[in-house]
């Protein structure tokens, strides 16, 4: 996905807020691909630099998470730990698929509250 003027992507939003915690919100409806997945690692890497944040992830409105783009989260990346946030059970079960059949790079954990997931990964 190509990046807007301000440096946003169409699909993704990501931001790194003053207590150091990663916030990486996908658009509504998204189908992520492995170029999407490719270009929000790459965007997490760059924000981050040499440090490692805790991120949390709002999958809660994704669509479609395919092979490829399951294979490039499954990369290690910046993230210190990764609190996946969804809201159904269509995003328990892709969650939960992810994190059945991939190794993942850090500790990462699927939640349905947003409080209880800030709250693990500040824990952490």
């Amino acid at each position: 996905m190509d990046a807007d003027a301000s440096g946003r992507n169409a699909l993704f939003e990501l931001e790194l807020d003053p207590e150091g915690l990663l916030r990486l919100t996908w658009a509504r409806g998204a189908s992520l691909t492995e170029e999407d997945a490719e270009a929000a690692m790459e965007r997490v890497n760059i924000l981050c630099g040499e440090s490692r944040h805790p991120m949390l992830v709002d999958m809660a409105t994704t669509a479609d998470v395919s092979r490829a783009a399951r294979a490039v989260f499954g990369r290690p990346c910046q993230a210190s730990r990764i609190a996946l946030l969804g809201s159904s059970p269509v995003d328990r079960v892709i969650a939960n698929f992810f994190l059945g059949i991939n190794k993942v790079p850090c500790p990462t954990k699927f939640f349905t509250s947003e409080r209880e997931a800030l709250l693990w990964l500040r824990d952490h």
